[in-house]
């Protein structure tokens, strides 16, 4: 028996079948995204990777909780519905218009009052925490230049145990073809490898969406 199954285009609609529905908010969010957002909508995580880190969080009972790269709130939205009481989500983002729709949507999902929404550039905003291991759980999701830079800034804050997400790892497959110089592909090659070789770390990376490598601060 093959150790990988491909996943074809009937295979993920089986396997979209198979898991907690999404509710009628988080359908709605990702409609007014295709609406309002057309080609760029395709920055949107897919809907089974908000199911996937809504699931991170609650089960490591994260209470602090750090996303790099909003746009239009559906990871945010899955993962603040996952915070315990007196848990907060901080966002950072660059986009005023890309937020207005998460924060309206965070407000009609009441959970508005959980998360920090902060404009600005993201390391700005990460070099602005206390040093200290206050973070259980963040999720990398941005310019992929700046990849590694965010994972280091995150890790520093990071405590025992908690863990970090970072996307698009896969890069629609572009990270084994080496032809592909692309300043985005390079910097995902580079963060991949750093975070492998990284012995502070337990990392995988996942087959789920474009990618998604998982790391746990030892």
């Amino acid at each position: 028996m093959p150790k990988y199954t491909p996943v074809t285009d009937s295979l993920h609609e089986y396997l979209l079948a198979h898991r907690t529905p999404d509710d009628a908010l988080l359908d709605e969010l990702r409609a007014e995204t295709r609406r309002a957002m057309g080609d760029r909508s395709g920055m949107q995580i897919a809907a089974e990777e908000g199911t996937f880190l809504g699931l991170l969080v609650a089960a490591i009972a994260a209470k602090r909780v750090v996303e790099v790269g909003t746009f239009t709130g559906y990871s945010a939205l899955c993962m603040a519905r996952a915070l315990p009481p007196g848990g907060k989500l901080l966002c950072c983002d660059v986009s005023e218009e890309f937020t207005a729709i998460a924060q309206r949507f965070w407000r009609k999902a009441g959970v508005a009052d959980r998360i920090d929404l902060r404009l600005g550039p993201a390391l700005d905003t990460l070099r602005s925490l206390p040093k200290s291991e206050s973070i259980d759980f963040a999720f990398i999701d941005a310019d992929k230049e700046n990849y590694q830079a965010y994972y280091e800034e995150i890790l520093l804050r990071l405590r025992p145990g908690g863990l970090v997400a970072i996307d698009n790892v896969l890069w629609s497959g572009q990270v084994i073809r080496l032809d592909d110089q692309s300043a985005n592909t390079v910097a995902i090659r580079r963060v991949n490898d750093h975070v492998a070789a990284d012995r502070r770390v337990q990392s995988v990376m996942l087959g789920l969406s474009d990618g998604v490598t998982l790391a746990r601060k030892l």
